[in-house]
């Protein structure tokens, strides 16, 4: 199994195997978790526990804990970099898109993913590597 570095681009990662058109792991839902526990609108429950500026700890867990099969991550050939990914919904249901909490820092996991082509939201999104367009040229990496 192989070991990110970056917990923000696993999750981009993970947005592309869980929450993709072909979803390829089992859905991780926070809100069906919430509800088991009673609790009905996530949003409104970190709102009101002052946890919206944070992963909330069940979802960091369940996403670290992860493990992503080499043969699953060589499936990985687009990225996309956009701060409405549906992953984020289930680690901060309140986050706003505005701070850095999910901005990926690094882009040394690229070599998990042998057979990525294409990343998108490249200067629009959640990336927050000064020459992130360089690291991608020289991987052979087409961005948006």
């Amino acid at each position: 199994m192989s070991q990110f570095r970056d917990f923000n681009l696993k999750l981009l990662v993970i947005e592309e195997l869980m929450y993709g058109p072909a979803p390829l792991l089992p859905v991780y839902d926070l809100p069906a978790r919430l509800a088991e526990r009673g609790i009905g609108d996530p949003a409104s429950y970190v709102l009101g526990n002052r946890l919206h500026t944070e992963v909330l700890p069940e979802s960091r867990s369940h996403f670290e804990a992860l493990e992503i099969p080499a043969e699953l991550l060589a499936r990985v050939q687009e990225l996309c970099f956009d701060a409405g990914a549906e992953v984020f919904r289930h680690c901060a249901p309140a986050w706003d898109g505005e701070d850095d909490l999910f901005d990926v820092r690094s882009l040394d996991d690229l070599a998990l993913l042998p057979n990525l082509r294409e990343v998108t939201f490249v200067e629009d999104g959640v990336l927050a590597v000064p020459d992130a367009t360089e690291v991608f040229a020289a991987r052979g990496i087409d961005t948006d």
